[in-house]
């Protein structure tokens, strides 16, 4: 075991008999699968009980503790016996082969490395903003319970995002703590030979020298480049100074670090790489470096290395609307990618047009998510409305494609459970599903929870409420202390909230199209809404803002304002500083999430996802997840299902969102029956923690990427660069050929005749310069009913006299359809290319139409 330095200097001054006990707690505390497996908590506790509420990091834990309080334990036999079984069960933990190994381990799948520009783990390594960082550290501990073989890279960051307090107005205010990598759960990853082991990135006019620390996140390492390190400039150990923080040079260079870095440090650890995974398009750039490299190992040209790679890059794409791409000015390229693109063999403009819609545009900015898609062998989005928002967003890449074929998928998100869970609902699920509900399919999952009565279910919402109420007054009170609040207003803390009141909880990124305000559209009817005496309602809120986006500091402060007002104040709290704690306490607690996105401007959204196994119920837009995952008896939905621009559409779904509340929700809570129970309420509960929580884990999340993406990707790539393969300079080659002669191709007239099958389509289609065989002619009509579009594959007869290359193409439907809705066109084709993604080129017929009866 490697140990942080801090903590070696602990060591050394440690009595020789306390070592190997320190050494076995430190092995525990130094893995990050203590975040999610919570068998060790009683154990942290008795260590030392106030430090362990405080911090919820036994890291910490472990370096406070005094040598006498280490003595105590080491001689408390029931302490070590807690401690042996801990370290037992995680050796058995990491030795099993986990369902990957029991379904897929002759699949050849050798190892997926995963590129996120943040991760949320946990309180104890605060590398994220938001969303992503939550859903890349969700994903890492699903792969490790299934045992999938992932690595992980991200960035180390010296402060890593902001924590958030109000002024006395209620206007955030920003904080940067430091990250002392010291005192994190971290080690530095040696080289062969003993030192720290350091990748060397070429920038302009020198090399920057990144340190590579390992976080354990179970079975998965995670490794995380640094560039705070005595060799580099000042400016440059800054690079990894905050998470998008800086400017747009800053910006780009982290992800300069982070695509280039990343692979290079795969290249280092001589790691075999099957699948380059994006979490977004922020390390696109490690798909040119994975082609260079291997290019450089073949003694072949960039272009052919890249059709040998490209199948083995994954792209996931979270944004919902192009503008939330990160794009750079050519001025800046010039800087970074000039000297690149020499690396790479080719012009600076070829580079850029890896990154434009249009690669002959100058005044087109470059890209990062146009070069994940240009390099990358899959797309896909996180839902399965945002998958159809994506195939819009990137048509503009297939030009003449029908928006349905553009080549983006979906795996919609999940988070992982064992994270989120409450304790009580943690027992639940134990009781009647087993400890390893989550580490395989979840068919069987439905049918025990149902089998559930309604007091334990209403047993389960009364705990995680009145936890809820506690971790909210502690935090109030702690606030009121740093804020110089006197006695008397303290105490008043102990007033705010009720567990036994309908909670309803909203938390997330406060910007305009996530709407945060818009439960506060009629201010006065909320009021009256929260404070009937006979059916209460309280409302807990967090929630940060983009330090820029005063606009979302606006919607807190409004926020801040309506809470402190003296009529809803023990109804209604702002929690400060909203992070992965915590986000636990409040999915744990609240009886209802409220989502209130623009539609379609919400990926996927996972928050409402975390209600879900604690019985926690949703009322959202019909936006992201919700859109798929809504059915009206296990929560409540926001809109009609379309999207709407109208200026006064906003305060109709504030509307919707009141009677919601007054005439179903509210009521429904407080309809008890002769035992005190909401039968209507928890049969609700039933439903949704049956069938939702199951199908929005991380565990069916991450199998659908092994099993949808992973394999076949991985399959192609080895198809591809098997030592002696020709096909990507075949494909190369066939690719070239085309492009020089698409514009040769012309079509005669269709000639379409009926019979009582259907129809049979005949047309003359002339190749010019371009082998048969390397196209397909196809009858294509756009999908009706929701169903895939049809796509006919026409037959080609003999060559037609006195043409050059020119065919007569036939095909019969048998179709009740209009002849009309059908339309030849000719495509790029080749039995080892994926198409439209690797090559879009597209003709369709144009001319005259003849019709007659057979």
């Amino acid at each position: 075991m490697q140990i942080p330095r801090l903590l070696m200097s602990y060591l050394r001054d440690l009595p020789a008999d306390l070592l190997p006990l320190v050494e076995q707690i430190a092995d525990l505390a130094m893995d990050l699968r203590w975040t999610w497996s919570h068998g060790g908590d009683a154990m942290w506790k008795i260590m030392d009980p106030q430090l362990w509420e405080q911090s919820e990091n036994p890291f910490v834990v472990l370096q406070n503790l005094s040598h006498e309080r280490l003595q105590t334990l080491s001689q408390d036999q029931e302490f070590r016996q807690h401690l042996d079984r801990l370290v037992e069960a995680r050796n058995r933990y990491c030795s099993c082969g986990g369902w990957f190994g029991e379904v897929h381990d002759n699949a050849g799948l050798r190892r997926i490395a995963y590129f996120s520009m943040e991760y949320g783990l946990g309180k104890a390594l605060p590398l994220y903003a938001g969303g992503l960082g939550v859903l890349a550290g969700d994903y890492l501990k699903a792969a490790s319970d299934l045992a999938v073989p992932v690595i992980a890279v991200g960035l180390l960051y010296q402060e890593g995002y902001f924590r958030q307090m109000l002024d006395t107005s209620g206007w955030q205010q920003e904080i940067y703590p430091y990250n002392d990598s010291s005192s994190l759960p971290l080690h530095p990853l040696r080289a062969h030979n003993g030192t720290w082991l350091s990748i060397p990135i070429r920038l302009p006019g020198r090399t920057v020298q990144l340190h590579v620390w390992e976080a354990r996140v179970g079975r998965v390492s995670l490794y995380l480049l640094d560039s705070n390190n005595p060799l580099n400039s000042a400016l440059d150990r800054g690079i990894t100074g905050k998470l998008y923080g800086g400017g747009e040079e800053i910006r780009l260079v982290q992800e300069i670090v982070l695509g280039i870095g990343g692979w290079q440090l795969i290249e280092a650890l001589a790691l075999e790489i099957d699948v380059c995974h994006l979490n977004e398009g922020h390390a696109a750039f490690v798909t040119l470096e994975r082609a260079r490299c291997f290019a450089q190992k073949r003694q072949m040209d960039f272009h052919e290395a890249l059709w040998a790679t490209r199948p083995g890059n994954l792209f996931t794409t979270h944004t919902p609307v192009a503008a939330g791409f990160d794009t750079f000015p050519r001025a800046l390229m010039i800087k970074y990618g000039l000297p690149y693109a020499r690396n790479l063999g080719m012009p600076l403009d070829e580079l850029m047009a890896f990154g434009r819609s249009n690669g002959q545009d100058d005044d087109e900015p470059f890209n990062m998510a146009y070069l994940a898609a240009r390099t990358c062998g899959m797309m896909n989005g996180v839902s399965r409305l945002h998958g159809q928002v994506s195939r819009s967003i990137f048509q503009k890449l297939y030009p003449q494609w029908p928006e349905c074929e553009v080549p983006v998928t979906h795996v919609t998100n999940g988070v992982h459970v064992p994270s989120w869970d409450s304790p009580w609902a943690d027992e639940i699920w134990t009781d009647s599903c087993g400890k390893g509900r989550w580490l395989g399919s979840e068919e069987t999952l439905a049918t025990k929870i149902h089998k559930l009565d309604d007091a334990a279910l209403w047993n389960l919402c009364g705990q995680e409420r009145a936890d809820l109420v506690r971790h909210a007054r502690q935090r109030m009170r702690i606030l009121q202390g740093q804020r110089g609040a006197d006695t008397e207003a303290i105490s008043q803390v102990d007033r705010i909230l009720d567990p036994n009141v309908l909670t309803l909880g909203f938390a997330r990124r406060f910007t305009a199209y996530k709407r945060p305000n818009l439960l506060l559209h009629d201010r006065e009817r909320l009021a009256r809404l929260l404070t009937r005496t006979d059916r209460p309602v309280q409302l807990v809120v967090a929630g940060k803002a983009h330090p820029a986006d005063n606009e979302g500091k606006r919607f807190i402060q409004e926020w801040a304002q309506f809470s402190s007002r003296p009529d809803v104040r023990n109804h209604v709290v702002f929690l400060e500083d909203y992070d992965i704690a915590l986000a636990q306490e409040l999915v744990q607690g609240v009886d209802i999430w409220i989502n209130t996105p623009r539609r379609p401007w919400e990926a996927s959204g996972t928050s409402g996802m975390k209600v879900l196994a604690n019985g926690g119920l949703n009322l959202s837009e019909l936006d992201g997840w919700w859109a798929e995952a809504y059915t009206p008896d296990a929560g409540w939905a926001l809109g009609d299902g379309r999207e709407h621009h109208e200026p006064g559409w906003d305060a109709m779904e504030a509307e919707q969102l009141y009677r919601l509340l007054e005439e179903e929700i509210i009521p429904m809570f407080y309809d008890r029956d002769a035992s005190g129970i909401p039968a209507a309420w928890v049969a609700r509960m039933r439903t949704s923690m049956a069938h939702l929580a199951p199908q929005f884990s991380s565990n069916r999340m991450v199998r659908e990427y092994v099993e949808q993406l992973y394999l076949p990707a991985a399959a192609a790539f080895q198809q591809r660069t098997a030592p002696g393969s020709s096909t990507a300079r075949e494909l190369r080659q066939w690719d070239e050929q085309l492009k020089r002669s698409w514009h040769e191709i012309h079509w005669g007239n269709l000639i379409v005749s009926q019979d009582e099958q259907g129809w049979l389509f005949e047309v003359p289609v002339y190749l010019g310069g371009i082998p048969p065989e390397s196209v397909q002619v196809q009858l294509y009509a756009d999908p009706i009913e929701g169903k895939v579009p049809v796509r006919e594959a026409m037959q080609r007869g003999n060559e037609m006299p006195g043409a050059v290359n020119g065919y007569l193409y036939t095909a019969r439907l048998n179709t009740l359809r209009a002849h009309t809705d059908f339309t030849p066109r000719c495509i790029a084709h080749h039995p080892d290319a994926c198409i439209p993604i690797e090559n879009h080129l597209i003709h369709w017929w144009s001319g005259i139409v003849s019709l007659k009866n057979l």
